[in-house]
């Protein structure tokens, strides 16, 4: 028996960057709790952050790439695979033009340095511009808002949930996922600390969520309309005299134009359609004007809707016209190590700055990316740039973007495809190879991206845990190797020294950090909380903030439309809302294959309100028939109060009932997949995100 030895890293497994302690033993993982000392989490952790040995002794993960043939799946060497995914790729451009082939990278890739740093020279090589990414499932009005508003689309205001007195919590459960775009390990004791130190915390959701139960309030909204009631409130925020620029007094643009909008959304034109009370709008509003500081959060909910845009703009214009933008205790930005802003002031495009759109639905490109929501059509319809053939990197979109069904089939009828994955899942099992990479334990970790949305500016690197095996390959390698395959160019730089070469432009000079110096610092570096940096760390050309760009208020003309129609209130064939929800021992569909994180209760349930079931005479437990305009999948159901009445959830990832799959615990937990039902017609048309918030569904007896 070997030495049983003690291992810090940080779990990727999430956006919460939670030191992790693994005592172990030659290769076997004795134990894994918390790390007291880490510099950001002190000592929280979740349960996911258990699942990362099941990870690494799962049986049905890949190791070696697989090709499919007409007898099955069979093991190729790597030089094979290589050498078959280069030739075909050539192929496939050279007979129908280098956009032929489209991309997609999923949420894992963020939380992965080597795909990180190695995945966009790949795509470059590539040379084709449909490239797709989670990002426009997911956050792409935060980035479109600040790109719009503070020159990047990287400048994230971070709630400075430590220092706040007031903070109003918008379509988000931070309770679950310790903070999204809001690194906050441990959320839910910051959350209550607000109120030990005589904060409030306001929650506004049409469920009432795991955050909510913390919070000293609760006021459920009819989904898709936040960005009225946002109006609303900074409609009386004027009103009542309580604006003010603070810090930022003769660095914003657009005030007066703000101020002489909102007038047409007093609360008692909007509060019968958002479903709150127009009282109780005006409180809210009025509270968090005298609050001392104060910060709006605005999260999933709001983003994936038919405004979400407009939804994260005015967030922003909330904290910036109460003096809580930039301001201690209100919303920050980061300072990282690495500060990606601060390299490049490269801002991104959208639509109408650049012509190209999508060949199908004439969606915009955004920062180098197009809307997932297109990309079935523009594989499915026949034409120039029709795409061939794909790679899709870390991702399952069949199961996480919209109407799965349909990029099944968009999958199918590809020439070519390959996945680098470390399963056969719902949406590899349409590759022709698979190209698995190391994971979790056998990879070194720095989150490249969460530092830039973290509460604190900290700085950690975790060294691989146990070697991989000879025949594995880290992501980074693949996709190295890939790319000097069809560009024909060597990159000298492995992982660690790339990554070297980024700590040299380091935003802190003591101690001077390299890899090797950060090794030294197991539990990581903490540089403090984040402070007040504008206008130095805008990127608008006037050093200003942009409150009242040309585009948001043009689309406020679309939301004048909607809001027509809401005050109509017509019966529709699908009378039910349908929102997603989130659980804490769950992230995107690829957890499932822990049994102990999928154990127990099952969590795949279509959750309605009490008055709605009895109407429609259904008893808890009973399984139902859900329809949309586009599917129909059956479910049982869930009866609870704490929704509302008219809508309904079911938890985003799952569906793992697809035929062709290697996921042995998965298959026994398989629920149904949210985006059978979800139109990708559907989407916030100022941004391209796709609208998962507000599905119009019919639930019948089976």
């Amino acid at each position: 028996m070997g030495e049983i030895k003690t291992h810090y890293r940080t779990c990727n497994l999430c956006e919460a960057m939670c030191g992790i302690e693994i005592t172990y033993q030659n290769k076997t993982v004795i134990a894994i709790k918390g790390d007291k000392k880490d510099v950001l989490s002190e000592g929280h952790i979740c349960p996911k952050a258990t699942a990362l040995t099941d990870l690494y002794n799962d049986k049905d993960r890949l190791k070696t790439p697989i090709k499919k043939t007409t007898n099955g799946w069979i093991s190729i060497s790597w030089e094979e695979a290589y050498n078959e995914v280069a030739s075909q790729l050539k192929r496939i451009q050279k007979q129908y033009g280098k956009n032929a082939i489209g991309s997609y990278r999923g949420n894992p890739t963020v939380h992965n340095i080597g795909l990180m740093l190695f995945g966009a020279p790949f795509i470059q090589s590539l040379g084709s511009n449909q490239v797709y990414t989670a990002t426009s499932v997911d956050q792409l009005p935060h980035h479109f808002a600040s790109l719009m508003m503070f020159g990047h689309y990287l400048m994230l205001p971070i709630p400075d949930i430590d220092r706040t007195d007031f903070m109003l919590i918008m379509g988000g459960n931070p309770a679950v996922s310790n903070g999204s775009i809001m690194t906050a390990p441990d959320f839910s004791n910051r959350l209550k600390s607000i109120k030990k130190r005589g904060g409030q915390v306001i929650v506004i959701d049409p469920r009432f969520t795991e955050t909510a139960k913390i919070a000293n309030q609760h006021h459920y909204i009819k989904p898709g309309t936040d960005a009225l009631l946002l109006l609303a409130i900074i409609h009386v925020i004027f009103k009542e005299n309580l604006a003010t620029s603070g810090n930022l007094k003769n660095h914003i643009n657009g005030w007066d134009t703000i101020k002489e909008l909102v007038k047409k959304y007093p609360p008692e034109k909007i509060a019968n359609i958002v479903g709150v009370d127009k009282e109780d709008i005006k409180q809210l509003a009025i509270n968090f004007g005298q609050a001392k500081t104060a910060v709006c959060y605005g999260r999933l909910g709001l983003s994936t809707q038919e405004f979400g845009g407009v939804c994260q703009w005015l967030v922003n214009v909330l904290n910036c016209i109460t003096g809580n933008l930039d301001s201690i205790g209100g919303a920050l930005f980061t300072l990282p190590a690495i500060d990606i802003v601060g390299f490049s002031k490269k801002t991104g495009k959208t639509g109408s700055f650049n012509k190209i759109q999508t060949n199908v639905h004439n969606l915009p490109e955004f920062t180098g990316e197009f809307p997932v929501s297109a990309l079935a059509d523009e594989i499915l319809t026949p034409g120039e740039n029709q795409i061939k053939a794909m790679v899709t990197i870390a991702g399952n979109p069949v199961l996480s973007t919209p109407n799965g069904k349909q990029l099944e089939k968009a999958f199918e009828s590809l020439e070519f495809m390959v996945a680098i994955d470390i399963y056969l899942n719902e949406t590899t099992k349409h590759a022709n190879i698979i190209l698995p990479t190391a994971t979790g334990l056998e990879t070194p970790v720095y989150d490249l991206v969460f530092h830039q949305f973290a509460i604190k500016n900290t700085t950690k690197y975790s060294d691989t845990l146990f070697e991989k095996n000879k025949e594995q390959r880290h992501d980074w390698e693949i996709l190295k190797d890939l790319t000097s395959c069809l560009s024909g160019k060597e990159n000298p730089l492995n992982l660690e020294q790339t990554l070297d070469y980024m700590l040299q432009f380091s935003s802190y000079s003591t101690p001077k950090l390299s890899v090797e110096e950060l090794k030294k610092h197991p539990h990581g570096i903490d540089y403090g909380y984040l402070k007040p940096q504008l206008p130095e760390r805008l990127f608008t050309e006037d050093k200003k903030v942009e409150l009242a760009n040309s585009l948001f208020i043009a689309d406020l003309d679309r939301l004048n439309d909607k809001l027509e129609l809401w005050k109509t209130n017509i019966t529709s064939t699908y009378p039910f809302i349908l929102i997603g929800r989130r659980h804490l021992r769950s992230n995107n569909s690829w957890m499932h294959n822990s049994k102990r994180l999928v154990k127990g209760k099952n969590r795949c349930t279509l959750l309605i309100h009490p008055k709605d079931a009895d109407y429609l005479k259904f008893i808890d437990g009973q399984t139902v028939s859900i329809s949309s305009d586009v599917g129909h999948v059956k479910l049982a159901i869930e009866i609870s109060d704490s929704i509302m009445t008219g809508v309904v959830s079911i938890p985003h990832g799952w569906g793992h009932n697809r035929k062709g799959t290697n996921l042995t615990v998965a298959k026994e937990v398989a629920g149904v997949s949210i985006n059978d039902l979800t139109n990708p017609k559907n989407v916030d048309c100022l941004t391209g995100n796709a609208d998962f918030s507000s599905t119009k569904v019919r639930i019948e007896k089976v």
